[in-house]
């Protein structure tokens, strides 16, 4: 049984957590607050960081900051957690996404540059550059999971097939989106980000390299909510589309909402997610679409009927 430190608690830090558990591995949580049964720890202080891992085999940064403090909170959180997988030796996870390669043409590929621009975007490069450099060093032994938007079981918010969306349309309403809902959109489902994770973990050929969480293929925005309203037994959705403007003003009180015109490319266009790459290396494939669709339907069923 060996000792594995998860850093965050959030969707998918649970997730992966929960997984470790069933497999029978010795699991710590660690989280600001100490909620549900987590341990209380600030990530930032390395010297408790250390010594809460020590003995670990591999540490899982799922940490997840306020959005629009990832500049200022991302950075002593990443380096933290570097010093800690180096003092300890233990291998680190990090759970990336798709940001640092910014607007691209075509389906993503882990060989891309990380060539965006935007403050988030050249956080999450800098973070992985770093863990980067002391692979390359010998120091640590790093790797990084990048997914596409999140969904399924246990995510309520954010996300694009979270409460904002499920919340109407299982009571029969119509859905509004931000930007096109006919533009093809890669939507990565969280059990296999879990198991991605667990795996990188383990798996020395894994290490010193990104890899894409396994996706199944893109589908719009549009056509996922007519799948769900078909699962679900319901006529079709009636889905409209939310207006930037009115973002942009609210943005003024909400800080969250302002950040979004930084990745407004993401919904605007295709954003497609090539995974190819892990599937060939490890066999691996992602959840099929439906199924997917019906776990996370039914998950939200009993939700709201409670």
């Amino acid at each position: 049984m060996a000792r594995h430190i998860v850093i965050g608690n959030g969707p998918i830090g649970a997730a992966t957590a929960a997984l470790l558990t069933e497999q029978g591995q010795d699991v710590t949580v660690l989280t600001r607050s100490g909620s549900h049964g987590s341990t209380a720890l600030d990530v930032t202080d390395t010297a408790a960081l250390r010594q809460a891992a020590h003995g670990a085999e591999v540490i899982y940064n799922c940490a997840s900051p306020a959005y629009h403090r990832w500049p200022t909170d991302w950075p002593p959180i990443a380096a933290a957690v570097l010093d800690a997988a180096e003092s300890t030796g233990a291998v680190l996870v990090t759970m990336g996404n798709l940001y640092g390669y910014g607007p691209v043409d075509g389906p993503l590929t882990e060989d891309l540059s990380l060539a965006g621009t935007g403050a988030k975007a050249r956080v999450r490069a800098a973070i992985w550059r770093d863990a980067l450099a002391r692979h390359t060093a010998g120091r640590v032994r790093a790797t990084e999971a990048r997914a596409s938007d999140y969904f399924g079981p246990g995510v309520v918010d954010p996300g694009y097939l979270a409460q904002r969306v499920m919340t109407p349309l299982l009571a029969g309403k119509g859905v509004r989106v931000l930007g096109d809902p006919d533009a093809p959109h890669s939507f990565t489902y969280l059990p296999d980000i879990a198991r991605t994770l667990v795996r990188l973990g383990t798996e020395e050929r894994a290490w010193g390299r990104a890899w894409h969480v396994p996706t199944a293929e893109p589908l719009s925005i549009g056509e996922t909510l007519q799948r769900l309203s078909r699962l679900a037994g319901l006529p079709p959705v009636k889905v409209g589309r939310i207006p930037w403007w009115p973002l942009r003003l609210a943005g003024v009180a909400n800080p969250t909402l302002a950040e979004l015109a930084e990745v407004r490319y993401q919904f605007d266009r295709p954003f497609v997610i090539d995974s190819a790459a892990y599937s060939s290396a490890f066999n691996e494939q992602p959840t099929p679409t439906d199924e997917a669709l019906a776990a996370t339907l039914t998950w939200w069923q009993q939700r709201l009927a409670q």
